[in-house]
């Protein structure tokens, strides 16, 4: 079976990061995309020779050309869009943020079960070649891990910048879910449900300090691993200095690296200091779409599914939501 994409939300983020890659990947083409805006929906099909466009979602789903949705819209509109795919039979390739929070997380793996459709969140990171090392660098020689620590720090953002359309959707909770931290973290933490697997705690705080947008712009949350892993992540949008650098301790050694800096892995060990370098991918979606076209083939699994979206989104939630005076920690159902 040919996997034939149709775009819904065929903005920014599909330029370079995911769009072309659907073209560059065996049994794969691209063949339709969807914009509110005609005008732009059409500039975006002439510029990537998309044969069709439209400018509304639920024509592109009722195309019969069309076999598979990507989903790349602001997330308060994903369940909506996923839901309407899911049900015409199509399987769905959603970006991240996967939903607003994870009650609307919870809903979405309640659909697709419903539907028995096929869904994959667009975490991507944790099958780049990139991440995959760092993987088996734990897996196989720092001993035991026990302990991770992320720190994400970025300077405040220009009045240019806030005011630019494609990131003012991202500094509106009502759009974003909640402002530069749901557009970043989801990939942070799912890294860390990947490399360490199911969650047993999580919970943490969030605040407006600098007041520059409604959006939280500092962020501390702990997540405790079933395997006994406790992991510290630190998020701040208004500081004087950029900073991207994760840590992870083991019983015999220690690895550090970054999420989005592509500096090379370094890891500690009785055998020294070692680094290894990467080169920075083209389009850094293209090795999930290449894996989600296996999966939606029969080929392969899903290298991630809905339900581990919904794991992220929760942690996200109990990271923020104390803000609002709702509980602090969110335990796993039968691990209280």
């Amino acid at each position: 079976m040919e996997i034939k994409w149709g775009i819904i939300g065929a903005g920014d983020v599909t330029e370079v990061k995911s769009g072309p890659a659907f073209r560059k990947i065996e049994h794969s083409d691209l063949v339709a995309v969807m914009r509110r805006d005609a005008a732009k929906a059409k500039d975006y099909a002439e510029r990537h020779g998309v044969s069709k466009w439209y400018s509304d979602a639920q024509q592109l789903i009722d195309d019969p050309d069309v076999n598979a949705i990507y989903i790349a819209t602001p997330p308060d509109s994903h369940l909506f869009y996923a839901s309407a795919a899911l049900r015409a039979g199509k399987p769905v390739y959603l970006e991240k943020p996967m939903t607003l929070n994870g009650a609307e997380a919870n809903e979405l793996v309640k659909l697709q079960q419903a539907y028995q459709g096929k869904l994959t969140v667009a975490h991507y990171r944790r099958v780049q070649p990139y991440f995959k090392k760092v993987k088996e660098l734990i897996d196989f020689h720092i001993g035991v891990p026990r302990v991770a620590s992320l720190r994400y720090y970025q300077q405040p953002l220009s009045v240019e910048a806030m005011q630019s359309p494609r990131m003012q959707w991202r500094l509106n909770p009502e759009q974003s879910g909640g402002g530069l931290f749901h557009d970043l973290a989801p990939h942070q933490i799912d890294l860390m449900y990947y490399f360490f697997g199911n969650i047993a705690f999580s919970k943490g705080i969030a605040h407006n300090q600098a007041g520059l947008y409604a959006a939280v712009d500092v962020v501390s949350g702990e997540i405790l691993f079933e395997n006994n892993v406790l992991f510290n992540g630190q998020w701040a949008f208004n500081v004087a200095e950029d900073l991207d650098v994760c840590e992870i301790v083991g019983s015999e050694g220690r690895i550090s690296f970054s999420v989005f800096g592509n500096r090379p892995i370094e890891l500690a060990s009785k055998l020294g200091i070692q680094h290894f370098p990467f080169e920075s991918l083209a389009h850094v979606q293209q090795p999930l779409i290449s894996a989600a076209v296996a999966y939606f083939r029969g080929e392969a699994p899903n290298p991630c599914s809905v339900r581990e979206g919904s794991e992220v989104m929760k942690v996200m939630d109990s990271f923020v939501t104390p803000t609002l005076g709702l509980p602090s920690g969110f335990p796993r159902e039968g691990r209280q």
